[in-house]
């Protein structure tokens, strides 16, 4: 019987509690992945000073970052009209449906998607 790695996607919450040292549990072994649209937000905040783009940069050439297939897309459209998502959410979801991945998110609207598997984590 071969064993099957866990596929996990990170949204963003969830990489910033992470990076940021809040996680109250280490996360799972397993293979990760995160969305483009993770990587364009992580690393666009205005205020993000260059010791944590460092970090963020640092973190993402470790685990595999996901472009926007024509796949992703189409996924997408059907998340954001079935469940009227916020475009960015909506492209987060897609990829880890694409993926068949879990998808770990605190975003509570993400988290009661019936198509996807999701995982919430504690935060301190």
């Amino acid at each position: 019987m071969a064993l099957t790695q866990n596929l996990i996607l990170l949204d963003t919450n969830v990489v910033l509690y992470f990076l940021g040292g809040r996680l109250t549990n280490p996360l799972p072994s397993g293979q990760y992945f995160v969305s483009v649209i993770s990587e364009i937000e992580l690393l666009s905040y205005p205020s993000l000073s260059s010791d944590e783009e460092v970090q963020i940069r640092g973190f993402l050439a470790k685990i595999t970052v996901v472009e926007l297939e024509s796949s992703i897309k189409d996924l997408a459209i059907t998340f954001r009209k079935q469940y009227r998502l916020r475009l960015l959410d909506a492209i987060i979801a897609a990829t880890a449906q694409f993926l068949n991945a879990r998808l770990f998110t605190n975003d509570v609207r993400l988290a009661n998607l019936s198509e996807i598997p999701t995982h919430s984590v504690q935060i301190r």
